[in-house]
């Protein structure tokens, strides 16, 4: 097969409609090849974008003309004529009738009617008698209105026509009916547009020469269907070459969203490194939400402008006892802690507010309140709330991975080991780093940070050893070593975007073209 072959299979059935009118002039303009292809504009116009591409035709040039197409209105003429011509015809057949037998025996609407015979007597082509009867003047010119008719059947022929398919005296009838009552109920609409030309390259003769000798004319038949096996008529039609190379159909199937494949990951990995995981609600109280943590009930963080409060209901009904007790105790005076407190009074109505989570240590403290395994290795992933100004790594809802791990040999070496391994292996982050850093609740405390491939260092999370204010009121007595972690700040690097944003994008074709790194 040659090379010549192989482009004439590769060709669309418009692009061959399309060649084809270029057989007579090898030079032509996008008008003409709609109306020598009988093909819509938009079909040309992909058709010859097509052919561009193929190095098949060339652009060389273009012109502004102004074309003419039929309005909504006159769309019904082009099978009745004219109202103002059938109400003529009428009255050559019955002089003297009103408006309303006009209408009558027309089957027209009577506003119409009356429209019609007003624009009649104002050319001067009929006139209105007492009683409203309406007699044709004799000799009366209606040379337009003819003009007018056979204007709409030529452009409704060819779809859209330009001005130089028209002499003067018809331009002059279009531009009186252009518009001439409203956008909607004009004749004619003309707009102009943009004419390219486009002349066929050497390899675009080539391709003609053999579609012409093939006798080839882009209406072949594309598709063999039932009716066609059934009368026979496959025997005699011309079916188009098949291409088994040819692109086939977009197949979309279903598929996780990247996020929702990383957080499985997530959990898949904690479980496999033997934590066990945590659960919990999205609206906590704030005992376990600050205070069971040590957290002061003058502290900044606790103030509207950081939490979500609820508005219905607003507190819970009772605390679990004994913690609830220990608890209070220690912000007041340290219990049995050695540590001497807050020492201020522990408002009992307040730790009963409802917040949205806003941190997922309280999961942690929930479990340190339950009988926890000692050793143990807990986890959770935990969708907290924050008041927070959304950007590229901030938002008022985010998930983090939260955990404690539970023994009498576990000191803050096992953290920093924990928090590196974390980074590396989930984050998948290449640079990652420790800074000194502060928590009520933990002691000592430290920040990590990891190095984004687009942002540069970001904050992945804090951690620390839990204050014996924080384990011994639950009854624990070992150390705690905890920590919590943004998730979507780790899937940023993961998953190789630059908004935080994007983790849950509403975009489909995000979601379907979004690759997952191979280790995920």
């Amino acid at each position: 097969m040659t090379i010549v072959e192989e482009r004439i299979k590769n060709l669309h059935p418009l692009e061959i409609q399309t060649l084809r009118t270029f057989q007579h002039h090898p030079t032509q303009f996008a008008s003409e090849i709609i109306s020598y292809a009988a093909l819509s504009e938009d079909q040309v116009r992909m058709a010859l974008e097509w052919l561009q591409k193929k190095e098949l035709l060339t652009y060389i040039g273009e012109t502004r003309a102004q074309f003419v197409t039929l309005t909504e209105a006159s769309q019904s003429l082009k099978e009745h004529k004219l109202l103002e011509i059938r109400m003529l015809e009428r009255l050559a057949a019955a002089d003297g009738l009103t408006v309303h037998e006009l209408a009558d025996q027309l089957g027209e609407d009577r506003k119409e009617t009356n429209i019609a015979a007003a624009n009649l007597k104002t050319a001067e082509i009929v006139e209105i008698q007492s009683g409203g009867r309406i007699t044709r003047i004799a000799q009366a010119d209606i040379s337009e209105l003819t003009i007018r008719q056979q204007l709409i059947e030529k452009i409704a022929v060819a779809g859209i026509c330009k001005q130089s398919d028209f002499n003067e005296r018809e331009w002059s009838v279009i531009e009186g009916n252009f518009r001439k009552r409203g956008k909607s109920k004009g004749l004619f609409r003309v707009v102009e547009k943009v004419d390219k030309q486009l002349t066929l390259t050497d390899e675009g003769r080539s391709v003609l020469t053999l579609i012409l000798e093939k006798g080839l004319s882009g209406q072949e038949i594309s598709q063999l269907t039932p009716h066609m096996l059934k009368d026979g008529s496959w025997k005699t039609a011309s079916f188009r070459a098949y291409n088994i190379e040819a692109a086939f159909p977009r197949i979309v199937v279903g598929k996780k969203n990247p996020y929702r494949t990383f957080l499985d990951f997530v959990k898949r990995k904690m479980i496999a490194l033997g934590f066990e995981e945590m659960r919990g609600p999205l609206v906590e109280s704030e005992f376990w939400n600050m205070d069971a943590l040590y957290m002061p009930q003058f502290h900044p963080a606790r103030a509207i402008h950081d939490a979500y409060y609820l508005k219905q209901p607003t507190h819970c009904r009772t605390i679990q006892e004994p913690n609830y007790s220990y608890v209070a105790e220690t912000h007041a005076n340290g219990g049995d802690t050695g540590s001497k407190g807050w020492r201020y009074a522990f408002d009992k109505e307040r730790t009963k507010r409802l917040v949205l989570r806003s941190q997922g240590t309280a999961l942690s403290v929930r479990q340190l309140a339950n009988a926890p395994k000692i050793p143990g290795k807990y986890f959770a992933i935990a969708r907290c709330f924050r008041y927070d100004s959304i950007d590229s790594t901030h938002a008022p809802d985010f998930f983090q991975v939260e955990g404690i791990v539970l023994g009498e040999e576990i000191n803050f070496r096992h953290l920093l080991g924990l928090l590196k391994l974390f980074a590396l292996e989930i984050a998948q982050t290449r640079e990652m780093r420790f800074a000194p850093d502060y928590y009520p609740f933990t002691e000592p405390s430290v920040e990590i940070q990891m190095k984004h491939q687009d942002l540069g260092w970001v904050e992945l999370g804090g951690a620390g050893i839990f204050r014996p204010e924080v384990t011994h009121p639950h009854g624990i007595d070992v150390p705690v070593i905890a920590w919590g972690l943004g998730l979507d700040r780790m899937a940023m690097v993961a998953l190789d975007i630059q908004d935080i944003r994007e983790l849950f994008s509403v975009d489909l074709e995000v979601v379907r073209t979004k690759r997952v790194k191979a280790t995920i």
